[in-house]
């Protein structure tokens, strides 16, 4: 390795961790103590954007904690600095803190990964029957499930006990990100239609046969519903044209 490739490299680990690595030879320690402190900054910048809540119910010294721990363990994936929270998410330990800082964590990058997310509007009737017709989702679009009541957590509600919730995260026409809770039947619905191959009405019926439900036009109707309310959030584009 040459003279300069030994200077990054004890430099690129001086950055990481300055309490255990030695400052290169030659740099001047207010100079060094300057870019130290623009390159955490740098990264606490976009941590914070993307993880207000977590931030929140961890404490402002246990926070900075992890984030310094991320900044000198973590070998990212990716040299996009938009990338930075979901490889923080990636890293971010099992014990980090408590059993529902994860999913927590999770929900939050949600928001930022659908507000960038590059998807092409597909091919729909906006007013196309969503019944008879094959439903078409909004592009992004993401049908998740968790253990922990996520979209309650804050400094004021940290909950002791699972309570699994079903949450559609979506980009609407207006390209904002909403969030809509579901039942786990209406959960089975969205998935269903993710696939774009049944109809509403097919969609609606595949579940009551998996359900055992005794009137499956009753579920055909309370699928028409469910499907209306979708298209009005903007989950739903259409039908298939």
């Amino acid at each position: 390795m040459h003279a300069f490739q030994q200077f990054q490299a004890a430099f690129g680990r001086h950055i990481r961790d300055p309490r255990a690595a030695a400052r290169p030879a030659g740099v001047p320690r207010r100079r060094m103590a300057i870019y130290n402190e623009l390159l955490f900054n740098n990264l606490t910048g976009f941590l914070d954007a993307c993880y207000p809540v977590t931030r929140s119910v961890l404490g402002e010294r246990r926070w900075r904690s992890l984030n310094r721990a991320f900044f000198r363990e973590a070998r990212c994936h990716t040299p996009y600095f938009r990338e930075i929270p979901r490889e923080f998410l990636r890293w971010l330990p099992d014990e980090a803190g408590p059993p529902w800082l994860k999913e927590l964590a999770h929900y939050e990058w949600v928001e930022l990964a659908l507000d960038v997310m590059d998807v092409d509007t597909p091919p729909h009737a906006p007013h196309g029957d969503l019944l008879d017709g094959i439903p078409v989702l909004a592009p992004a679009l993401m049908n998740l499930a968790y253990q922990w009541p996520v979209q309650r957590i804050g400094p004021d509600y940290r909950p002791r006990k699972p309570h699994p919730v079903h949450l559609l995260v979506f980009r609407d026409r207006q390209d904002a990100v909403r969030f809509n809770e579901l039942n786990p039947v209406s959960a089975r619905l969205v998935t269903l239609l993710q696939e774009g191959r049944q109809t509403g009405s097919a969609a609606c019926r595949a579940i009551a046969a998996e359900i055992g439900h005794p009137q499956p036009d009753a579920v055909v109707a309370h699928g028409a519903t469910v499907l209306a309310d979708l298209h009005a959030a903007g989950a739903l584009l259409g039908s298939q044209p």
